[in-house]
Order: structure tokens, then sequence, then C-alpha cells
């Protein structure tokens, strides 16, 4: 007997420097064990020191992408970050809703790149919680992004806060938030997973890098891996944190480019005996 894949497909924008979006999450899926496939929203100009421009993708194209590969290989999860553009939200919807049956989607709520770019137009804010959010298993925005979301002018800055601006976002539609703390200020990144009224709190030791070019792709699509395994969401998520700190910390000893370097994708590999 053959074996099967597990697949994850990443719906994204193509990052040509290789650390974030689809080529960050193709690396992750390989990395993980899980066979990886995708749909491209956009196509960027980025290196590591920023986005400087990027072209979205038709939605009709997207769609197009996504029903091929729906019509021939099953996918066991689905990973969606950096849209493009307003129109893409509908369509990537249609195509998600036609599948025989709705697989566990993590949504990396993509609006604003690290260097400060903007990689989805405000306007399309309700639509993209109207549309996506309802159809996500996970949403995983960083602060900033949880702010906009939730129509904050400032970050939250307690335990307490993070709490509220996850219960907000957890009743437009999704099964479950991850609020990720990475932009408080402290020696600890402490992330909140509020699912119903189930909540559980990650906590670990910030690491000393200038390399987390993709840790919002990466984080998402590993949790998306272990979702795909069947593994459960508390699992997944704290499964998929654990490959993020070990890919930040090989990462941290490694020089590419001129600014935010990117993670070691494929650290699990490199330790591997005569590697």
């Amino acid at each position: 007997m053959k074996k099967s894949y597990t697949t994850v497909l990443s719906i994204a924008g193509s990052d040509g420097s290789g650390g974030a979006g689809i080529q960050a999450d193709l690396k992750t899926i390989a990395a993980l064990g899980c066979y990886g496939l995708s749909a491209i929203t956009a196509l960027t100009a980025q290196n590591t020191c920023d986005v400087e421009s990027f072209t979205a993708v038709e939605p009709e194209f997207i769609s197009h992408q996504i029903d091929v590969l729906n019509k021939d290989i099953r996918i066991d999860a689905i990973k969606i970050g950096m849209l493009g553009s307003q129109k893409a939200i509908g369509s990537i919807a249609c195509s998600i809703r036609k599948m025989k049956s709705l697989r566990p989607i993590v949504l990396d709520t993509v609006l604003i790149s690290s260097s400060g770019s903007h990689l989805l137009p405000e306007e399309s804010i309700d639509e993209l919680k109207r549309e996506l959010f309802p159809l996500a298993r996970l949403i995983t925005p960083n602060l900033p992004e949880a702010s906009k979301l939730t129509g904050r002018t400032e970050l939250p800055s307690s335990k307490t806060e993070i709490r509220k601006v996850a219960e907000k976002l957890l009743i437009t539609g999704p099964e479950a938030v991850l609020v990720k703390g990475g932009h408080m200020q402290g020696d600890r990144c402490e992330d909140l997973l509020l699912s119903g009224r189930e909540e559980r709190w990650f906590s670990s030791p910030r690491i000393s890098t200038v390399n987390t070019h993709g840790t919002g792709c990466t984080l998402s699509s590993a949790i998306a891996c272990f979702l795909a395994k069947g593994r459960g969401l508390e699992d997944a998520v704290a499964e998929g944190r654990n490959y993020l700190l070990g890919a930040l910390e090989a990462g941290s000893f490694f020089h590419l480019g001129k600014g935010s370097g990117p993670l070691d994708h494929l650290y699990r590999y490199r330790q591997m005996p005569d590697r």
C-alpha cells in the first residue's frame, strides 16, 4: 500500500527574499513532515529591509488556483496569509465554501509588514472579518493587527487588555483566537489562546535576534501542519510555538541581508547527524 501525504495549502503572497510568505510557508510545511500546496495571492518586491511594492493577483485566478488543487488533491488543512486586495477576500471565501468538507483553516491576519508597509487596504477589514473569520478554526493576529481589527488606537499593554481584545475578535466568527504578544515589553513573550470560554496563556523567553522576518507566517503554517495531522488546537499551538522558537534561536546565528533576516526553517534537518 502506498502512503498518503498530509497536505497543507498555503494561500498567501510570494516573498522573493524567502523569509516570509509562500516561501516560508512551504519551508515550514516541509520541515514538519507535511506536503505543501500553494495558491499565490500577490507578487512582492521585497528584501530583508522592506516591502518596496507588490502586485495583487487577479481574484479569479486566485480562485482558479485553489479550485484546481481541490479538484485533484485532498487538502488536510489551509493556511491563509497575505490577501493582497479586497476582491481576493470574497474569491477565496467562495472557493473554500465549495470544498466538500471544511478543513481546519488558520488565518494569519496580515495587514502590515514588519517594516510598516500596508499589505491590505484598510477598507478591506470589515469584509475580511465578515467573509473569512467565520470560516477560520483559528486567527493569529499580533498586537498591532489585533488593535486595528478591533478599532483600538493603542496596543494592549496588559494581559487583561489582551483578553478583552481577544474576546472582541472571537465574537466576529472564528472558532478561536491566538493573540501574539511579541510586541509587548519584557523578557518574555506572552501569547493568549482563547476558544469559547477556554483561555490558555503560552509563555516563552524572548530570543535576542534581529532575524525575525516571517515569524507570523511560520507560526501560522506550523499550527496548520499540526492541525492537519489531527492534533487538538492547544497541542497544535504549543507544538507550532516550539518549532517557531527553535527556528528563531537557530536563525539568530546566521546573517542574511542588511535588515531583519529570516528564521532557520530547516534547523531540525541541520541538527541531524552528518548534515
